[in-house]
């Protein structure tokens, strides 16, 4: 039920109703305050709720942690998922009570979320949750008798990232670089450069998965499942002849310290709005620019899908140029 109370000049309104959160507004006059009340019930109550509901009260937050005990960890990116689904377990969705779960609920979170993140981050979100009801629903004995999530609109994707490094913005990185304590955070810039790999198969990389016979450095249980063997340049050799130790890890550094010490790096050299992640962009539109096929850059990127592939493609239109000059 809803309620309205004077707060020194102003009236603040309120409204609690089984099964949703609790709503929140400050008017400047007691009537808009009661009218909105009025209207926000209404919407509330009217909203659809399954005929056949679950025989126990069963929040949201439940269903959460029992997803992240049982179906995240045989997820490759456990740990980013957990990270996730637990943050959403602490807002006031994860105390919804499932049995009076309706697409209402979930648009509002959506709208609510809309106002503080991306949209990419929202329908991320939206999936997990998705994915955590659609499990609890099939797999658990919960007696969930629909997934509202399947009727909501999700946000539209938000525009592929096309950032580059620009100018002489490699060379004030890795000057950056050079000046932390830790001695592998240059060495991870330049080779995430040259390679085009992902953050976390640097930092899995093992001395007895390089070649250095051969130039290759081999990748076990990507993030497609599949192992592939991507050529080293001769700066990557020089870049670990540099660290070369006999045995352990390439980089023997944390996920969570390259994250920090690239922030750091970052401020130092003065650029902004560039990710980690968009050396590995850099690096597949070099490959493209070098005159390497579709196949050829899929085989170093690991990218099994050529629209996903072509999404971390931007090409220069000054190397486009120097080409057409080439056939004058």
């Amino acid at each position: 039920m809803g309620c309205v109370r004077k707060r020194g000049k102003s009236w603040n309104a309120q409204v609690r109703l089984a099964g949703w959160r609790s709503f929140t507004k400050t008017f400047p006059s007691k009537s808009d305050a009661i009218s909105w009340v009025n209207e926000l019930e209404r919407k509330l109550r009217s909203a659809h709720t399954p005929e056949t509901k679950p025989s126990r009260k069963i929040l949201i937050k439940e269903l959460i942690k029992r997803y992240v005990s049982d179906i995240s960890p045989t997820h490759k990116g456990v740990i980013p998922e957990t990270y996730r689904l637990n943050a959403i377990s602490r807002t006031w969705v994860g105390d919804l009570d499932v049995r009076y779960l309706t697409n209402t609920h979930f648009n509002e979170y959506r709208d609510w979320r809309l106002r503080k993140v991306s949209n990419g981050t929202v329908r991320s979100e939206l999936a997990m949750l998705k994915r955590v009801i659609e499990t609890a629903k099939r797999r658990w004995d919960c007696s969930i008798p629909y997934n509202p999530l399947t009727e909501i609109e999700f946000p539209p994707s938000s525009r592929p990232r096309n950032r580059r490094l620009r100018g002489d913005e490699k060379e004030r990185l890795l000057v950056a670089a050079s000046s932390q304590k830790n001695i592998y955070v240059k060495p991870i810039i330049e080779f995430a450069v040259e390679t085009g790999m992902r953050r976390s198969e640097i930092l899995k990389l093992l001395w007895e998965d390089i070649d250095f016979e051969k130039r290759f450095a081999l990748l076990y249980d990507t993030k497609n499942g599949e192992d592939r063997r991507v050529p080293l340049t001769r700066q990557c050799m020089k870049v670990l002849e540099t660290i070369r130790k006999p045995s352990g890890s390439v980089f023997p550094i944390a996920e969570n310290c390259i994250r920090l010490a690239w922030e750091r790096v970052r401020s130092k050299a003065g650029i902004i709005d560039l990710r980690f992640h968009d050396l590995r962009h850099e690096a597949v539109s070099r490959f493209f620019e070098m005159g390497m096929s579709v196949p050829e850059v899929a085989l170093i990127s690991g990218h099994k899908d050529v629209r996903q592939l072509l999404r971390y493609t931007h090409l220069s239109p000054e190397s486009l140029k120097n080409k057409y000059e080439a056939f004058q």
